[in-house]
Order: C-alpha cells, then structure tokens, then sequence
C-alpha cells in the first residue's frame, strides 16, 4: 500500500444470497405460519399483480408488488399489528441449511490459520444482499457473524403531513408497519457490490458513485466470492466475474430442477462452479470454498510482496576494499566495467 492509500486490501469478502441459499425457504413462511395465512396463495397473487396492473397501465416491479402486498395484508387486517420488532422475533424461527450459521466462523478462522495470512492482516468478512426483509435477518441466528446487511425496509408509523410545523408530535404507542422504506431487487443487488467494493459502507463521505481508483477501494472484487442459488442472480454473478472475483451457486441437495439449473449456469459462464447447500464439514461447497480462500489469500500475499519490492529500493551496504578499487576504477574507465562484470560472474 502507497503512502497515503485508503485501504491496504487485505480483506476478503464472502457475500451471500438469503432465501435459498442459506435457508431452504422463504424467510417470509414464518410471517404466514405466525397469522394464519395461505403462505400459497400470498405468493400467487403477488406473481398476478404486475399483470393486473398492466391492464390498468401502470407499470410496477415484482420486489413492489410482493413488499406493498404486505402492507395492504396488514392495512387490511391479516398481518394487524405487524412492526419491526415483531419481525425480528419471526427471524428466530429460520432454520438455515446444515452447517449454518457456525460455518461462517470457520470461514473466518481458516482465512487466518497460516502464519504468513496472519502476518498479513489477512482477514474474512461476511456480507449479506437479500431482496428479503433486513428486520427478519437481523433478528435471525445468523445475524451475529455478519459484517453488513443489505435488505429491504419497512417503516412503521412515519411522521404525518406538516409534521415540521407541529410544536409537538404524538406519542406513538402502538406500532406498525405502513411504508416501504428501502427495495432491493435483483439488479439493486449490483449497487451495494459496489458500497463494498468502495468502503462506502465503512466511510460514509465515499458516495458509492464516486471515481475511487482501483487499488483505493478497500475490498477489490478478485478479494470477493459471491454465492447464491440461482438465475436471479445473474447480474450480480455478471459483476463479480467479470471483475475478477469468484462465483458459486447452490441448490437444494434433493431437488434435481435446482441441480440442472445451477448446470445451465455453469455452462453460460455465469459462474465458475455450483455445488450442494451443505455446509458442512467435508462437503463439496465447503471444500470449494476454502480451496478458493486459499487462493486469494495467496494472491494477497503476492500483491504485498510485488507492492514492497516496487515501493522500497535496496539499502546500501559496504563492499569489500578490493572490490571498491575495482569498482572505482570502473566507474571512471568505461574499458575496465565489463571485465569487472565477468569478474563477478
């Protein structure tokens, strides 16, 4: 690292999908569990309404339609009372696939069980980029392992119209959700690459679409390994691969659909290979993941090691009395240097 750089670029970033890749559902199944709702046919009109509001000429996304389908189930009764807090409790209830959540620690540990990674400050963090709901993450058992959480949000009980005018505001006693405060979908994913990618998440003065030089930006995407479980992912995959960082995708063991179309992935060059969700120890995804760890930790090393003999000249030292007549006489008879030369060979 230059005098004066941002970030020294010895961090490595694991990022993951949610639904699907770590837990073998939807992170909403505790919600309709929780009320008494057809957890069926919640879905089913949410893939019905960009079309049925087509036919009225609007035009809306389905993350929209899936989080504003909520607020009405709430606005209208099924889901009354839902607020944030409650959404932290049903967090609790996912259950994440084998392996999960410890596996994220011993990532962490293996990045740092050789005594050069060590030496080098090298170290993981682990990030997570869900078109699902942050509160339902935040309150789950994976949540204490991970560095960042980038979800949607929702607002419960925002501030009426004139509220800078009022002189006092009411004290809210019961608490609900009513608002949409934040999507991400699957192309939103690529903007927050780019917060970790930059470090904007770490220092708020560096805008996400600032200029920041590549060996400025505190994570680099060849530092970064993305996995996730499928199609929906691809411009996130397209991101990482394409900026030299590693790709992998995963699938329900038992489901066959889910394998072949991890394969189609693979075979258009989405990814660089696909693999069970099973993390846990001696499992093919485990082994992939830490062999390619490995690899970028190596690659660290070799940076640093490139970045010193570039950036720091050799110190002088002394030379022997008959080797500085010689090398004197040299430096003033240009005849006598490639004898010397051959002298030293």
């Amino acid at each position: 690292m230059s005098k004066g750089s941002l970030h020294s670029q010895n961090i490595i970033a694991c990022i993951w999908d949610f639904d699907k890749t770590l837990i073998p559902d939807y992170m909403q199944a505790p919600i309709f569990e929780e009320y008494g709702i057809d957890e069926k046919l919640f879905w089913k009109e949410t893939n019905l309404l960009p079309e049925y509001y087509r036919k009225r000429g609007q035009v809306v996304s389905k993350e929209t339609c899936y989080l504003n389908h909520l607020l009405s189930f709430i606005r209208n009764g099924p889901l009354k009372g839902l607020n944030n807090g409650r959404l932290r409790e049903l967090g609790k209830k996912l259950l994440f696939y084998p392996g999960l959540p410890d596996f994220f620690k011993t990532l962490q540990d293996h990045v740092i069980r050789k005594p050069e990674y060590l030496r080098a400050n090298i170290r993981l963090e682990h990030y997570i980029i869900s078109t699902g709901l942050g509160e339902m993450i935040r309150g789950s058992a994976i949540a204490p392992f991970v560095e960042g959480i980038f979800a949607c949000e929702l607002v419960e009980n925002p501030p009426p119209p004139n509220f800078t005018q009022q002189m006092e505001m009411p004290i809210e006693t019961e608490f609900e959700i009513s608002q949409v405060g934040l999507v991400v979908d699957n192309t939103i994913k690529t903007r927050y690459l780019f917060e970790i990618n930059k470090g904007s998440n770490k220092i708020p003065d560096i805008d996400v679409n600032a200029s920041v030089p590549e060996e400025e930006r505190r994570i680099p995407f060849e530092n970064m390994i993305y996995i996730a479980d499928g199609p929906s992912d691809v411009p996130v995959f397209s991101v990482v691969k394409r900026g030299g960082g590693s790709t992998y995708a995963v699938h329900d063991p038992d489901n066959m659909e889910e394998f072949a179309q991890n394969d189609r992935l693979l075979q258009g060059g989405r990814i660089h290979s696909y693999g069970p969700a099973d993390y846990g120890d001696g499992s093919s995804t485990t082994n992939w993941l830490k062999l390619h760890l490995d690899r970028i930790c190596d690659d660290v090393l070799l940076r640093q090691q490139t970045s010193l003999q570039q950036k720091v000249s050799k110190a002088p030292r002394h030379l022997p009395a008959k080797l500085k007549t010689s090398q004197a006489k040299a430096d003033t008879d240009p005849a006598q240097q490639q004898d010397l030369f051959r002298g030293e060979g």
